[in-house]
């Protein structure tokens, strides 16, 4: 098993590729803290450990520096140490630019941008005292590319491109390594208010003719956490099956 004796921590892990990425990291041996603001996603998720041996699923603000923090103090309690922190918490609040209002821009911002940096912050203090770990950012090709109707979204997902490579450069001498993964169009529920018509049009434009599945950015991290991974710094790893050629 890729992670077995690893700890982790994955946020916005309630549905989706955060959900998916749970079970992996679980059926590759590590320890699994699932973080997610959303109460009611807990009780099932709490199904997929098998005993708190193996982890926990808790109710985590990513915008909350001060509930991050504590959060990561008790697993470091618990289990000694962090090895692997995945930053997928994220949100969207789509509209074009002249339409989009100030509240909408600033909970994007909020989330994926400000969440990871309090979620790296926490972590990387242990990470140095153990001279090792992995983080890695969830962001997006709308993160290299932009997108029509995301200038939130598309501006939260550069920034965490921006600041995984800073960190890499900053973290890489204490033996942390930090990435980040682009998702293309994942079969999930945020795809879920696109009108078919519109769906078929952006399947049209990808070679491999589909929509990828939660469990291959899953197996994404899985690999970037992995000592497999080890020479692995500062890399923007786009999983879109061909969309952006």
């Amino acid at each position: 098993m890729r992670l077995e004796g690893k700890v982790s921590i994955i946020t916005g892990a309630g549905r989706g590729i955060g959900l998916a990425t749970v079970r992996k990291f679980l059926a590759e041996g590590s320890k699994v803290i699932a973080c997610d603001i959303d109460q009611s996603l807990l009780a099932n998720l709490k199904t997929v450990f098998s005993g708190d041996s193996n982890g926990n699923a808790l109710v985590v603000d990513v915008t909350d520096a001060a509930g991050v923090a504590d959060m990561v103090n008790s697993t470091v309690t618990k289990y000694g140490r962090i090895d692997v922190l995945v930053n997928n918490a994220g949100i969207v609040r789509d509209a074009r630019m002249m339409n989009m209002t100030e509240e909408a821009f600033d909970n994007v911002i909020n989330v994926n941008l400000k969440g990871t940096y309090n979620c790296a912050k926490a972590v990387f203090h242990h990470m140095m005292e153990q001279q090792s770990g992995v983080v890695l950012n969830a962001s997006s090709i709308v993160g290299l590319y932009g997108n029509f109707g995301q200038t939130n979204y598309a501006a939260s997902k550069f920034g965490v491109i921006g600041m995984a490579k800073t960190w890499a450069r900053e973290f890489g001498r204490f033996g942390i390594r930090v990435n980040s993964v682009c998702p293309g169009m994942i079969d999930t529920d945020i795809l879920s208010d696109i009108p078919e018509k519109v769906l078929d049009g952006i399947l049209a434009k990808i070679p491999l003719g589909r929509l990828g599945h939660a469990s291959e950015i899953a197996s994404t991290y899985a690999f970037l956490a992995s000592d497999e991974a080890s020479y692995i710094n500062g890399a923007v790893i786009e999983v879109g099956g061909g969309a952006t050629l």
